[in-house]
């Protein structure tokens, strides 16, 4: 899968339906060619490693995620503004783009994206009913996040939506924007953890919403690979670009297990 313009020293893994490319995100969209990406599915840092503590299996733990989250270091603006530049860029014409984010993100992410004159199809809620508890007592807790479902074309387009695969799911009736359950199970994490992992359900359910088979997704911050992971079992094509190695080893264990499981059956 040749989409790349890049040297070689990016390409960390690479297979039929995956590329993994280790480099800084921001520098390698700048190789993918124009209007070859049907749909993007995204976590980005959301610039919340501030020094505050949360809680993690009973225990407080930092929230610090590392240099790649610190908003001290980055101005989160032109951050996602450069970012949903290149995604414009890089998209078909008919192209979406879905993107996580918190009420700590989300609303700056939702202004951009209406600045620059995309389409907002959706905002979905995950509602997770395992959330950290709030430390402080002086606010309700955090148990949402965001996903901002996006067209290129704020006029027209004809962008991917199965929604007669989601209503089947949903027994027989309209999927709503509202998605309940926990956080990432412990299977999910048999190779190693990413600070802020989602559960595979929900990508494979963004995958099968918004993409055919001919389809190709890219995630620029792929972390521990779950959209690569998605897109395999539902034979998409995939390209994923991380900062870092640690996480995209993970992420190839996890691609290359989940490949072994298609292959028995």
């Amino acid at each position: 899968m040749k989409l790349f313009g890049g040297d070689d020293m990016s390409l960390f893994y690479e297979d039929e339906k995956v590329t993994l490319l280790k480099g800084d995100s921001p520098e390698l969209m700048k190789e993918i060619a124009d209007e070859s990406i049907d749909v993007i599915i995204t976590d980005p840092p959301f610039f919340l490693s501030n020094g505050g503590v949360s809680v993690q299996s009973g225990k407080q733990v930092s929230v610090n995620k590392g240099d790649w989250d610190s908003a001290e270091l980055t101005d989160p603006e032109e951050f996602y503004s450069n970012f949903l530049d290149e995604a414009r860029r890089v998209l078909t014409k008919d192209g979406t783009i879905m993107v996580f984010g918190t009420m700590h993100n989300i609303y700056l992410v939702g202004y951009l994206l209406q600045k620059k004159e995309w389409k907002i199809l959706n905002n979905i809620t995950w509602q997770k009913t395992n959330p950290a508890p709030n430390l402080s007592g002086r606010m309700f807790t955090h148990s949402t996040e965001n996903i901002i479902w996006a067209r290129k074309d704020a006029k027209k387009g004809k962008h991917i939506f199965n929604y007669k695969l989601m209503k089947e799911y949903n027994g027989g009736k309209q999927m709503k924007d509202v998605w309940s359950s926990a956080t990432v199970s412990r299977k999910e994490k048999e190779f190693g953890k990413h600070p802020t992992q989602k559960p595979e359900w929900i990508m494979e359910r963004l995958v099968e919403a918004s993409t055919s088979v001919d389809s190709i997704i890219l995630d620029p911050f792929v972390g521990s690979g779950t959209t690569a992971v998605a897109a395999v079992k539902h034979g998409r094509r995939v390209i994923g670009i991380d900062l870092s190695e640690e996480y995209l080893e993970i992420a190839e264990k996890r691609i290359q297990k989940a490949e072994e499981d298609i292959n028995l059956f």
